[in-house]
Parts: C-alpha cells; structure tokens; sequence
C-alpha cells in the first residue's frame, strides 16, 4: 500500500493505493495520526487506485472519523474503485461518510 498526503487550502488529501488490509492498516492509522497531530480537520481521502479494503481498514476509518470528528473535523471520501465502492456499499459506509465521484468535486462541496 502506498499513501501519499497532500495539504490543500481546502483541507488535506490523502491519496491511497495498493491493498488496504490487516496488514497496513497500521500504516494508515499512523499517517491520520500525523494528519490530526498536524491540525488537519477537512480530510478527503482518495481511493481510486486502492484495489482492496479489508475489515482492518474499514477499522482504522471509522476510528479516525471518530477522532475528526471530536474535534470539529469531517473526512469525506472520493473516487472509490469498484471492489472498494462495493465493500463500503455493504458496509454501510455510504450512510456514515460524504462519497463523491471526484477530488475536485469533494474539495468544492
């Protein structure tokens, strides 16, 4: 899995690639850590070349949204793949979480 993390004017973009699971779930955690240590309060989170999400992953998500939101931040998330718009699908993450089809359309809303 590969995460790349972007400051925007409008917030921070994170953008995900590879597999989301058991295995580099830490790995995720630990980059929203830095982002919330940093200050970041408007996350959207790009995962349009994430191939797969495991529990683990949906895991880590739901905890940062937790924390985010605690201090008067929301994450959104854009550009889902169609295993990982699936997985949230049934997950009911589409409930939870503001999804949009694009970056741009995320960072303008």
């Amino acid at each position: 899995m590969e995460i790349k993390v972007e400051n925007r004017g409008e917030g921070v973009l994170v953008r995900i690639s590879g597999r989301l699971d058991a295995v580099t779930a830490a790995e995720l955690d630990a980059a929203f850590g830095e982002i919330l240590e940093g200050g970041g309060h408007n996350v959207i989170v790009s995962m349009e070349e994430l191939e797969y999400i495991s529990s683990a992953g949906l895991r880590v998500i739901l905890l940062f949204a937790k924390k985010l939101h605690g201090g008067q931040g929301q994450v959104g998330f854009a550009a889902l793949s169609g295993n990982v718009k699936e997985i949230f699908d049934i997950s009911g993450f589409y409930s939870l979480f503001k999804i949009y089809d694009t970056v741009e359309e995320a960072f303008a809303a």
